[in-house]
């Protein structure tokens, strides 16, 4: 109990001095969360909107590979992007491995299933003839949509919570593919393992508690979102 409540204090201290380098740690790990669960918002909302609404062989399948990528084990996402980032990979020319942006399309690549999955759960949890009863009062496809998501609005802030969640969270796959690099790559998952595995529990635990702090503070204001009347 003694090292937790030092690493409660130490996190405090920290982010009451403000610590170039942990403030560094911190927006680096909203840049790459956060733009990654809204890249998955812009793929897997209509990925998971198209897959409710239509019908054409291979429909099964392919809910099949959604619900399957919501359980991705992570290190094998990041050895995958690893392999097309590589020097010699189908990418590798792009100099992307070991960079936030890898970083970035590795975690989209775990939350974007999520986030359709939960799309097409929430658009299927509709009453089935409400998209008939839109278009025979006269909206348009586009409008009768548009309905459609706002009628499943707490689906989809449950879909980002849940999105974000998985990859602020998530070390294996940015510690593939961003190497941990100090001043660079280095994230609050990865910085906590390495200050862990070097014998520095007490700042381990400040930036554990750093980072519950974040995802804490994001899920606060999604969930009051979510709660409105």
């Amino acid at each position: 109990m003694d090292l937790l409540w030092s690493g409660l204090l130490q996190a405090i201290r920290l982010l009451l001095a403000g610590d170039p380098e942990v403030l560094e740690i911190t927006g680096l790990s909203l840049m790459v969360s956060g733009g990654a669960t809204l890249v998955a918002l812009l793929v897997g909302v209509p990925a998971g909107t198209g897959l409710a609404l239509t019908r054409f062989p291979g429909r099964n399948l392919l809910i099949t590979l959604v619900n399957t990528g919501m359980g991705l084990p992570p290190v094998v996402v990041g050895l995958f992007v690893t392999l097309l980032l590589w020097r010699s990979g189908p990418l590798g020319a792009l100099r992307l491995l070991f960079t936030p942006g890898a970083m970035v399309l590795a975690q989209l690549l775990i939350a974007a299933p999520v986030v359709a999955g939960l799309t097409l759960a929430g658009i299927q949890g509709l009453h089935p003839q409400l998209r008939l009863q839109l278009l025979a009062l006269g909206a348009s496809p586009l409008q009768a949509v548009w309905v459609l998501l706002r009628e499943a609005r707490l689906a989809l802030l449950a879909a980002v919570m849940a999105g974000f969640g998985a990859v602020i969270s998530e070390v294996g796959a940015v510690m593939m593919v961003g190497g941990n690099i100090r001043g660079q790559t280095r994230v609050l998952t990865t910085a906590t393992v390495l200050e862990a595995r070097m014998g520095h529990f007490e700042l381990a635990i400040a930036l554990g508690v750093i980072l519950l702090a974040l995802s804490f503070g994001v899920n606060l204001i999604l969930t009051a979102l979510q709660q409105r009347r």
